[in-house]
């Protein structure tokens, strides 16, 4: 007889905020660990950045091992207006972003809109993970939203 995940519990609007919260705050303290723990293995990252799609964790971490290299790290991170849509298990989080980063010397802020997706695992430990990410730039006509 096959065995089967347990069916993963719904998540709550607490749960996603939280995750999100740790994830940000990992990000804003480059913090390359912590951050990508955050993550699924099997999750995607759409960036308006990037020609193409990152098919999984591994590729987003080489291109992040990349930036380090280069000397790239995050100055600050600003997250704004969040919005959290639930979907049982998987819940939708997006909001705006204000990023500044360094590389070699030169600081760059953007704008930014992002979308991630969690979901809480069937498996033992339940863990919420992201398992997509999408960021598209904010238009420069757009009025600046205030941090809740």
């Amino acid at each position: 007889m096959p065995v089967h995940d347990p069916p993963a519990a719904h998540l709550t609007e607490a749960e996603v905020l939280a995750a999100a919260s740790s994830l940000v705050a990992a990000f804003r303290a480059t913090d390359t660990r912590a951050y990508f723990d955050s993550f699924a293995e099997d999750a995607t990252f759409v960036f308006h950045t990037e020609q193409r799609r990152l098919a999984s964790r591994a590729e987003y971490e080489e291109l992040w091992g990349a930036w380090l290299a280069d000397g790239w790290r995050v100055e600050e991170c600003l997250s704004s207006s969040p919005l959290v849509q639930m979907l049982g298990a998987t819940a939708v989080f997006t909001h705006d972003v204000r990023t500044t980063t360094t590389i070699v010397g030169t600081t760059e802020t953007t704008r930014e809109r992002e979308t991630i997706v969690f979901h809480r695992s069937g498996t033992p430990n339940r863990s919420i993970l992201a398992v997509h990410e999408h960021l598209s730039p904010i238009p420069a006509s757009a009025t600046e939203e205030s941090t809740p």
